[in-house]
């Protein structure tokens, strides 16, 4: 199958978790019924974005939220990435996204793998490896559609771990994140165009609505971008289902017409020593 129908689930985050996770069932199951294939919540969807509320808010792999996503998996036979969540092990918290098939089995599961520890003069101050401990795998899964890679936020900013995830056969990247109001208006778009160039694939992410009263405010703008570079759908600021639809048929034509990865010449990038 080459065409495949999105759900970006830019959705508000409040306090509560219940609440929170309450919602992501309403707005999956609106989703659903508008022929969705393929769902992706963002970043802590049911979490408020800072490390005071990191391991309060968190679970162990099969807890609650954890539970929520593979029964909406199941109940609306879609895929869903379960944007992400604060993932209890070991004694640690990661930053953890979980995905489910149509039948609600978990087929993949990235700990972020870089943290966002940033100090941006004028701007934004934070610092995830005061609360979370990183990740340490490429991710990628399997679909009907085809491979898909996963990532979130920060690590979509290093280019080694797109090209990682395109050279494994993803076509798609997905990208649970919450990019500021500092860093959003300056490289959000700017990121994903160039990831789905770079590496000719598609390239998606979904982020929170934006909520000017939270001492983290996201930047919004939830995004899909195809591998010519066009921005195929963008969501504004507030709480919105953004669909789409993706041709995967695109990946090859645009490998064809324009031979990027097949004129790379790796041994000409080696370091000199």
């Amino acid at each position: 199958m080459e065409w495949m129908r999105l759900a970006m689930i830019q959705m508000n985050v409040v306090h509560n978790k219940e609440q929170n996770l309450t919602h992501a069932r309403e707005l999956l199951t609106q989703a659903a019924r508008k022929g969705t294939d393929l769902a992706v919540l963002p970043e802590m969807f049911c979490c408020p974005y800072s490390n005071r509320f990191f391991r309060a808010y968190g679970e162990e792999e099969g807890g609650p939220a954890w539970s929520l996503l593979s029964r909406m998996a199941r109940e609306l036979r879609i895929y869903l990435v379960g944007g992400s969540m604060p993932e209890l092990s070991g004694g640690k918290v990661y930053n953890t996204s979980y995905v489910f098939d149509r039948e609600g089995r978990q087929i993949a599961k990235h700990r972020k793998a870089h943290l966002f520890d940033i100090d941006v003069e004028g701007g934004q101050r934070f610092r995830e490896s005061e609360t979370l401990t990183p990740g340490d795998q490429v991710t990628v899964f399997e679909t009907e559609f085809g491979r898909m890679g996963l990532c979130i936020c920060f690590d979509f900013r290093f280019q080694e771990l797109a090209k990682a995830m395109a050279d494994q056969g993803a076509q798609l990247i997905l990208v649970p994140a919450a990019f500021n109001m500092t860093t959003g208006p300056a490289h959000w778009e700017l990121l994903f165009r160039q990831r789905a160039v770079d590496n000719q694939i598609f390239t998606l992410g979904t982020a929170p609505a934006r909520n000017e009263t939270e001492e983290y405010v996201s930047y919004g703008n939830s995004i899909l971008v195809d591998p010519w570079g066009t921005v195929l759908a963008r969501a504004g600021a507030g709480e919105e289902i953004l669909l789409s639809e993706v041709d995967f048929a695109r990946v090859p034509s645009i490998r064809r017409q324009l031979p990027i990865r097949s004129a790379r010449r790796p041994g000409l990038y080696r370091p000199v020593l």
